[in-house]
Parts: structure tokens; sequence; C-alpha cells
């Protein structure tokens, strides 16, 4: 079987598709290259709503979107949310996770045979020099950039613009991926999931070409969860870790 991976430096050609483009706010379904998503939009005045979880006042992971839910405030609500990165096995982050300004897990900067270790992979930050980033995970740690949220992943989606030199156009290693892309002037962040099995590279041109991102991060893949009232998807399966979601009625 054939996989997502090509020797860097070969080049990927380029495929063009009509696009339906995502509602100006909140969640919505739209189709690229034949392919279904939903992608949810938020913009840089909620970014302050933005959260990330990990654990639950027992310190134990909350592992679903259920336990997440019974962490809000009366009033609050949650509009989306979406695994947000790799795990262990006991469901603690694989890279760097930051909450609330506060490190929970470090970063991991070392290549690896896995996804996460695709280098280059990346961190999606908020609430730092603009609303929403994605950086390369090296040079996030040289630089190490003030962020209310991090989470880190691999591999990178879009790169400058590019897409991940190591995904194949015509491979055949299809799974239900979702991850996060920002627009060039960090303003706005999109975090989408495909309805069905895609590859990296298909995924990538959502971002790159239905979206119009310059940087966007993978999150996962096969284990892959939306919950999404407003588009009547709630996604149920194998526990998360990590998790990254939108809380309307917050402050």
């Amino acid at each position: 079987m054939r996989i997502d991976l090509r020797p860097l430096g070969v080049a990927v050609g380029m495929l063009f598709a009509l696009t339906v483009p995502a509602a100006a706010e909140g969640c919505s379904r739209m189709t690229h290259d034949g392919q279904g998503y939903v992608v949810c939009e938020v913009s840089a005045d909620r970014e302050p709503a933005l959260r990330l979880w990990q654990d639950g006042a027992d310190g134990q992971p909350l592992r679903n979107f259920a336990n997440v839910r019974a962490t809000l405030d009366a009033g609050e609500s949650l509009a989306f949310a979406m695994n947000a990165g790799m795990y262990h096995a006991d469901y603690r982050p694989v890279g760097l996770l930051v909450i609330d300004r506060v490190e929970v897990q470090p970063i991991v900067t070392g290549a690896s045979r896995d996804n996460f270790g695709m280098l280059p992979n990346g961190v999606f930050c908020t609430g730092g020099a603009r609303p929403f980033q994605v950086i390369e995970s090296r040079a996030f740690a040289e630089a190490r950039p003030d962020c209310r949220l991090a989470t880190q992943s691999g591999p990178m989606l879009v790169i400058d613009g590019d897409l991940h030199p190591r995904f194949l156009v015509d491979s055949d290693s299809r799974y239900v991926r979702n991850g996060v892309g920002v627009s060039p002037d960090g303003q706005t962040a999109w975090f989408a999931i495909s309805d069905r099995a895609v590859t990296f590279h298909e995924f990538g041109r959502l971002f790159r070409d239905g979206l119009g991102v310059r940087d966007a991060l993978y999150f996962d893949g096969s284990i892959s969860r939306l919950y999404a009232p407003g588009v009547n998807r709630a996604d149920f399966g194998r526990s998360l870790g990590p998790i990254i979601g939108l809380v309307e009625g917050a402050g």
C-alpha cells in the first residue's frame, strides 16, 4: 500500500476546483474538489471565547465532548469542539500544550516516524502578537512567542503557501482528518474536518486553495471528532486527548 510520504524536494502537482465558501461565522458545510467538510470559522473578536481542555477538576483527562460541556458555567454553551492534537495512551498530549498561558506540556522539536514527527510540524497559537498563528515548531521553540492557548501537532498541512512536500497527490491512505488554518493577516482561524476519508493532499488543498490560508496544521486522522450542533453533527467514538472549542455566552 502506498502512503502519504514522498522524498523531500519532489514537486507536488496542484489541482484546482470550484469551492462552496464557508459561512461568515460559525460552522458550515463546504465542498472542495468533490469532498465534503465542516468548517468552523472564528474571527479575532471571538478569540477570547476559544478554549483548550485537557483535564477536569479531578485532574483526569476529560476525553469527550460531554465531559467538556459539563465544565461550562451557567449560561455558557459549546458552539463547536474538536480534538486538538495527538496524544499518548494515557490521553496526555504528545507535544506542546498551553492553556491560559500555563504550559501543560513542553514542545517537542525532534523528527519521528509518525505523523506528529513528519517535519515540519507546527503549533497553533492564539492570543499572542496576532489573534491566530500557525508556527513551525522549531521556529516556535526559538522565538518562544506569547500564546494564551497553544497546541502542537503534525505535520503542517500548508507551509507559507505550499503543501507539505511529502504529501502524495495519488496517495491511497485515506482517513477522516481534522486541522486548523489561519488567514494571512492572522485575524481568522478555520477549524475543519472531513465528512469522509481523505488524503493529506486533499485536506491540505482545502486549506490552501479552498480557504486561501498560507499556514495550516493537521490535528489528527481516523480518531478525528467534531461536536457542532449548528450543523447537526455530534461525533462519538474513541476517547480524546486535548480538545479545542468555542464557548458561547462566555465572559
